[in-house]
């Protein structure tokens, strides 16, 4: 039921998604909600976020793992091509729940915005990581975890909108080397403090 609300809400929106929706869409039981969701549909909604940003988190692991030799500006162009190869498939009648729960924050409550500030920076985390890995200085990694966040964002928005992957492939295009060339020849340990 939280992978169908997720599904719906990157879909619909948190408004325009209902109990009922996840319940069709999850083929369960309408009693099986209020079991396992005593909250109501905020709860149902703050876990379907925190899926999607664990979701996320755990797509830099699995890109990271089919490349040869991984580059930021590479991991970025490879969170890229998941949307442009989803556009190009399916159409473009689908964004990123933790992005839509953020949008429809006025009609929700502060759990849930508290939730989608915590799924992104579930996704941050292991993405500045991985930027370490690469040579990115350790005082840098996070500030570009969240640029590449950001970008990958605002572009899925603007692909939306212009029903067209054109945003997604000019973020990669133009980001990709100036991550690059935040990479030294050094890769930051894990231990290493960042610089204030």
């Amino acid at each position: 039921m939280v992978f169908s609300a997720a599904q719906l809400i990157r879909r619909d929106g948190v408004t325009a998604t209902g109990m009922r929706d996840v319940a069709a869409h999850a083929a369960a039981p309408r009693g099986s909600l209020q079991h396992y969701f005593p909250g109501g549909k905020e709860q149902l909604v703050n876990e379907a976020v925190a899926w999607a940003g664990r979701y996320a988190a755990g797509r830099v692991d699995r890109f990271l793992a089919g490349m040869a030799h991984p580059t930021p500006g590479g991991l970025f162009a490879a969170m890229v091509r998941q949307w442009t190869d989803e556009y190009e498939k399916h159409g473009f009648d689908t964004g990123c729940p933790v992005a839509a729960a953020t949008v429809d924050c006025t009609a929700s409550t502060e759990s849930t915005r508290t939730a989608a500030a915590d799924a992104f920076a579930c996704w941050n985390r292991p993405l500045a990581r991985a930027l370490g890995t690469m040579g990115v200085p350790a005082g840098r990694t996070e500030a570009l975890a969240t640029l590449m966040i950001g970008a990958l964002e605002g572009a899925i928005l603007i692909a939306r909108a212009e029903r067209d992957v054109r945003a997604l492939t000019c973020v990669a295009r133009e980001l990709g080397p100036l991550l690059d060339g935040c990479a030294t020849d050094e890769p930051s340990g894990p231990g290493e403090p960042s610089e204030p």
